[in-house]
């Protein structure tokens, strides 16, 4: 399986994955009786079963023991501060957009409401969560398989395209109503690319980065913070409220992408 060219060995895999989770899942479906519950405990389910999958798949098709080394997930020290410092980045840039928006007059501050704390430290393991689970399979698992074959530049635009389009699943017009998420993500999924190899392949630095960005959403977005003032159109500010779905957030999605790359490029 090895030598399979790399799509087929990612499907190979999935579907091996998907079988395996598929009469434990129906199970939970059957035992459960709350949605979010059940949505809850079976991608839960799922993320395990692609822990212990891709072990033994770097075991038996890669001959590598310690295939999440390879994938940058070393617990260090410096990808300790590296995680922190993507968490401080990412969070940073969002609040800063915010910032700069209600500065604008784009959004109304709103007062905090009791129990933020709690909605912060929600929104911080949300991020984290998040964050680890995205980047061990997105510039962990899936660029590693492509870089098998394709080399670092064509694996980059594959995996930063296909980032994108695995977040973009939805019914064609709601891909037309939302199409500026779209290119937000290829940007990001850049950004992160380059901060993993910016630190030599660990994933410290994009699960912070990651992490953080979601953090930042999650405060603003359940804490109520902010209300948009409707002055400019939401393709400037955001499709749905999203802050990295429209003009402010591709700037800022940018900058973020041509800040990292100008790292890795400095760094030699």
């Amino acid at each position: 399986m090895a030598r399979w060219a790399a799509p087929l060995r990612l499907l190979a895999f999935l579907l091996m994955l998907v079988l395996a989770w598929l009469p434990m899942a129906a199970l939970l479906m059957w035992w459960i009786a709350d949605a979010n519950t059940v949505t809850i405990a079976t991608m839960s389910l799922l993320f395990v079963g692609f822990l212990l999958g891709i072990r033994q798949w770097g075991r038996r098709v890669h001959k590598d023991p310690r295939i999440f080394q390879t994938y940058g997930l070393v617990w260090t020290l410096q990808n300790g501060r590296e995680l922190s410092a993507g968490l401080g980045l990412g969070l940073g840039s969002l609040f800063g957009l915010f910032l700069v928006q209600g500065w604008l007059d784009w959004i109304a501050w709103q007062p905090i409401s009791i129990g933020l704390e709690r909605v912060v430290l929600e929104g911080l393991l949300t991020g984290l969560g998040t964050g680890f689970a995205e980047e061990l399979v997105f510039r962990g698992w899936i660029l590693d398989e492509l870089e098998r074959d394709y080399g670092p530049k064509g694996a980059l635009w594959i995996n930063s395209l296909l980032f994108a389009l695995l977040h973009f699943l939805k019914p064609i017009p709601e891909i037309i109503r939302t199409f500026p998420q779209f290119p937000g993500l290829v940007l990001l999924g850049l950004a992160l690319a380059w901060a993993k190899r910016l630190t030599q392949g660990r994933l410290g630095l994009p699960i912070g980065l990651h992490a953080g960005l979601v953090w930042g959403y999650y405060i603003v977005h359940v804490g109520a913070l902010a209300t948009y003032t409707q002055t400019v159109p939401e393709w400037i500010t955001g499709i749905d409220q999203n802050p990295l779905a429209g003009l402010v957030g591709l700037a800022l999605l940018s900058g973020l992408a041509a800040g990292i790359r100008w790292g890795l490029r400095t760094r030699g």
